[in-house]
C-alpha cells in the first residue's frame, strides 16, 4: 500500500470555500442586540438540509483527541445536508477534505483549524470525521437529522494518506 504525506495549511474563508464555510466571528457582520449588552456575529454558515422530514439538529460531539502521525483511509460525506463542527474550548482541530471526483474523493486536503474557528462542511464535501488535537475536545455540531441516509463513507484501498506534522 502506498502512504502520501499530507501538508497542513491555515484554514482561511478563500481556502475552505470550495468545501463549505468557515465559522468565526473575524469579518463577520455584527449586529448589537438586547439593548447593546449582546454582539450578535450574524449569518456564519449556510445551513442546509433536504428530504422529506428533515430538520436541523444541534449536538455536542465530544472528540478523543488524535496523536500523530494521524493516517487517513476513509472519507465521509453527508448528501442530505450540511454538517457544522464549532469547537466550545477553544482547542485546535483539523478538517481533512477532498473535492469529489467522479463519486469517490479526490486527493485530500488538510486545515489547521484554531480553536477560534469551525466549519461547516458542504452537502456532499468529503471529509474525514472529528480530528481533536491536544485533548477531549466537546464540539457544537449542527447537522440534519430526519428520514433518509445522509452518509456516504469511502474506504481508500490502495493509499493512505498520512498527516505527520501541524507545522503551516
Amino acid at each position: 500500500m502506498k502512504t502520501i504525506i499530507l501538508d497542513v495549511q491555515p484554514l482561511t474563508k478563500p481556502a475552505f470555500a470550495r468545501f463549505g464555510d468557515v465559522i468565526e466571528t473575524e469579518g463577520a457582520e455584527l449586529r448589537l442586540i438586547n439593548d447593546g449588552t449582546t454582539e450578535r456575529y450574524h449569518d456564519l454558515a449556510n445551513v442546509d438540509v433536504t428530504g422529506e422530514g428533515a430538520r436541523v439538529l444541534v449536538n455536542i460531539f465530544r472528540g478523543k483527541p488524535f496523536a500523530l502521525p494521524v493516517d487517513i483511509s476513509m472519507l465521509e460525506r453527508h448528501p442530505l445536508g450540511t454538517q457544522a463542527f464549532m469547537p466550545l474550548q477553544n482547542r485546535p482541530f483539523l478538517a481533512v477534505v477532498a473535492e469529489d471526483d467522479g463519486g469517490k474523493p479526490g486527493i485530500p486536503v488538510t486545515f489547521l483549524c484554531q480553536g477560534s474557528q469551525g466549519v461547516n462542511y458542504a452537502r456532499n464535501a468529503w471529509h474525514h470525521p472529528l480530528i481533536s488535537l491536544e485533548e477531549t475536545s466537546d464540539f457544537l455540531v449542527v447537522d440534519r437529522g430526519g428520514e433518509g441516509n445522509n452518509l456516504e463513507e469511502f474506504f481508500f484501498e490502495d493509499v493512505v494518506y498520512r498527516i505527520e506534522k501541524l507545522a503551516v
